[in-house]
């Protein structure tokens, strides 16, 4: 159907191109053309139009997905979906040289359990740090699933700095969720197993000797470190303890873990028993737990917590006593447990009922206070009734799974599992809105900044399980797919399917692109995993190689387009160190470093100092070279680790120079020098002849060319000492030198020319 022409020239409009529609040059396709081609509707052209990125614009919303199997986060914009980064966590990340270089080796070290290395994670459920309940960009937390552990993640620079394991869990899924002004990340058990993980303890003690938990991790945020000493678990039954959320206003104080297979039950299919799946779904409810973290911090403050694993342990017993635990029956097999913007509402739903209950805080605040308990469960625990604490009970439709908040009030959204469908709802009222059909199989939802105080409406990410027909086969193991939905208008509108192509991606949040502030360079000779200043940092003319016995430490420095130093000797069976620092202090100037078959790597941003170690155990020659691609001599960026055998002796041999240069030759190379430093002077005089000063970045740009141009004076003296000698082959090589100085300032001032000129700078200083 031809679109109407008001619309098609609003589209048009939107995607840059109205003058296409009307027509174009002969030969040249108008958007009718490319509709008809594509087979494309208004309705495609729209939802494009509403993705659409316009190059050299950005994001409104940034997400943080879990990389789920890969161990690592994925980074990507919205509304154009497009991938803007992978951080490593619990897994090496080779680009970024994360788990092969020193620094970041230390870190993923923190995550080793019983002394073993870990080498892959299963990261879930990532959660944005909070100030007053709102996200303020500073931190990210994730956790991995197989092997108990939390890492905190730095949004100044997207860096991992710290893992902790959990010392009392041997596996976990509720993890990470954060209170209200990030005091602590919650993190509770998934499988029940005996706490001290000390000993075999048959499964048919399972009731008496297993348990669950949940642990508050102490998170300071001027150190930007979780502290192990000061944080806490809950001890649990032995239900499988599932997500969590905190309070929020008038709950806060508070937090909340719903749970499945509260039967407890025990499979063993090889023993003639019903398998898991069987009795673990046999009730019709399960628990959401109800804990007052507030005050069981002050009982552990006050050392009434027992000691497992050098942790902090509240029991049940103490618990129940002290009046900070509670039990509320919930739908069956839970999936997520989300306190409402203003912290009055709880939303549970159950993926074996098609309901979504809200519960009332203030009913459960009364229900308490009065003692109104319906029972009490196995271990003691006071169990509130459902009735008594109930909002409202919302029928959404199968398999409800997980929920997310609207900017408009009272509205939120509910994953369908089973009917891979959104639903839209009114959780004050009780009443649907809208659905919407997803593809396929959709577990989490998200919507921008909605487990926060201050949701922000406009998108929401469906992160659906499978893809099958959506995208061109790959093979047997499909990517996953996260859909685009606008949600600012009454109807809900599919905006775009964006396939992930790394681990199983299980849970995302999206934080306004406006508040993460993160920085571009380092202060020079940082280390960036301690934030502290790296002891194998140097500047300029300071490098040097130290020996002592049969260790070799290199201080080196990397600046477009050299390695200092360009050759490392070394011995069979030498420890070989080499702290590399980048001198670059222009934004995005990274340098790679790896050495031939030493399986190391390092990726070192302007202002980092890295260190890589390895044994010389061969002896050999091995290349070493810059891995980013950073200037247009970036081939020529290396330099050789030479191992020598033990006792080797330098003999005589031709010298390594082969070019022959003449006095035409040289002469040449002065004519190249005096035409670039032309173009130089031309650029020079107009960024100095505008305000460049009021551009940090171009400032920056300015200081390295600086750096480059000092560097011709030295050159020059010695090409103009070897010209005098008639040496020409050195006058040569040593004026192309000056020339090289030359192209890396030009490149950089042409740079910060083209940023001026696109930044509307203007005349006078």
């Amino acid at each position: 159907m031809k679109p109407q022409k008001p619309i098609a020239a609003f589209l048009a409009a939107a995607l840059g191109i109205g003058a296409l529609w009307a027509g174009s040059a002969a030969g040249a396709e108008s958007l009718q053309d490319v509709m008809k081609r594509r087979n494309l509707s208004q309705q495609d052209l729209l939802a494009a139009a509403k993705t659409y990125v316009p190059t050299g614009k950005r994001d409104e919303f940034v997400a943080f997905s879990s990389g789920g199997q890969s161990g690592q986060v994925i980074v990507y914009g919205i509304p154009s979906m497009r991938i803007l980064k992978y951080i490593g966590v619990f897994t090496p990340e080779p680009w970024q040289g994360y788990g092969y270089d020193e620094e970041s080796k230390a870190v993923l070290a923190q995550g080793r359990i019983d002394g073993r290395d870990i080498t892959w994670g299963d990261t879930h459920h990532p959660a944005m740090s909070e100030t007053q309940g709102k996200y303020d960009g500073q931190f990210l937390f994730i956790n991995d699933k197989a092997n108990p552990r939390l890492a905190v993640i730095d949004l100044r620079d997207f860096e991992t700095k710290q893992i902790v394991a959990n010392p009392i869990f041997r596996s976990e899924h509720g993890g990470a969720f954060v209170t209200p002004n990030t005091e602590y990340i919650i993190e509770a058990a998934q499988y029940a197993a005996p706490l001290d993980n000390k000993k075999f303890v048959p499964l048919e003690e399972f009731n008496e000797k297993y348990r669950g938990g949940v642990t508050y991790w102490k998170f300071d945020r001027k150190e930007g470190r979780i502290q192990t000493k000061d944080s806490f678990s809950v001890e649990l039954p032995p239900y499988s303890q599932d997500l969590s959320d905190a309070g929020k206003g008038p709950s806060d104080g508070w937090s909340f873990t719903n749970s499945f297979c509260s039967e407890r039950y025990v499979g063993g299919i090889e023993k003639g028993r019903p398998p898991y799946e069987a009795g673990c779904s046999a009730k019709d409810t399960d628990y959401m737990h109800v804990v007052n973290w507030k005050k069981a911090a002050e009982l552990v403050a006050k050392g009434m917590a027992k000691k497992i694993n050098g942790h902090n342990v509240l029991s049940i017993e103490t618990a129940v006593k002290e009046g900070i635990l509670f039990l509320i029956p919930e739908p069956k097999s839970p999936h997520g447990v989300m306190v409402s913007p203003d912290g009055k509402f709880i939303t549970v739903s159950g993926k074996l009922d098609t309901h979504v209950i809200v519960y009332s805080w203030e009913k459960i605040q009364a229900a308490i206070k009065a003692g109104n308990f319906e029972a009490k469960d196995a271990y003691g625990i006071p169990v509130l009734g459902m009735k008594e604490t109930l909002h409202k009970t919302v029928q959404v439709g199968l398999g409800p799974l997980h929920t997310q908040y609207d900017s408009k009030s009272c509205v939120a959204y509910t994953s369908l599992y089973v009917d891979s469908q959104i639903a839209k709802w009114d959780y004050c009222e009780g009443r649907v809105l809208d659905k919407i059909a997803v593809h396929y199989n959709v577990g989490h939802l998200m919507t921008m900044e909605g487990d926060s105080m201050d949701p922000k409406g406009r998108y929401l990410v469906a992160m659906n399980k499978l893809s099958i027909d959506r995208f061109t086969p790959v093979g047997p193991l499909h990517p996953q797919n996260h859909q685009l939905i606008d949600i600012s208008n009454d109807k809900m509108q599919l905006l775009y399917d964006m396939p992930i192509p790394l681990g199983e991606p299980h849970y995302v949040v999206a934080i306004d692109a406006a508040k993460l502030k993160p920085g571009v360079r380092y202060k020079v000779g940082t280390n960036s995993r301690t934030d502290a200043p790296s002891a194998g940092a140097v500047r300029a003319g300071e490098e040097k190689t130290v020996r002592k016995g049969n260790k070799i430490e290199v201080f080196g420095t990397l600046i477009r387009s050299h390695i200092t130093p360009e050759t490392i000797e070394a011995e069979v069976g030498d420890e070989v160190t080499i702290h590399l620092t980048n001198l670059e202090r222009a934004q995005d100037e990274t340098h790679g470093f790896t050495v031939s078959t030493y399986n190391v790597h390092a990726s070192v941003e302007p202002g980092k100092t890295v260190t890589v170690k390895f044994k010389a155990d061969k002896e050999g020659v091995y290349p070493y070279y810059c891995t980013e691609f950073c200037s247009a001599l970036h081939l020529e960026m290396q330099g050789y680790l030479l191992v020598k055998p033990k006792g080797w002796k330098a003999t005589k041999t031709a010298g390594a120079e082969k070019a022959i240069y003449s006095e035409d030759d040289y002469k040449k190379q002065l004519k190249k020098v005096a035409d670039t430093q032309a173009v130089i002077d031309q650029v020079v005089g107009y960024i100095t002849s505008v305000n460049y000063k009021d551009f940090p970045d171009v400032v920056n740009m300015m200081d390295d060319a600086v750096d480059q141009l000092n560097k011709i004076k030295d050159a020059k003296a010695k090409h103009e000492d070897a010209a005098k000698k008639k040496d020409w082959n050195q006058a040569t090589l040593w004026a192309e030198q000056v020339w090289q100085y030359q192209v890396k300032a030009a490149d950089l001032g042409l740079r910060a020319k083209t940023y001026l000129e696109q930044n509307g700078a203007r005349k006078g200083k």
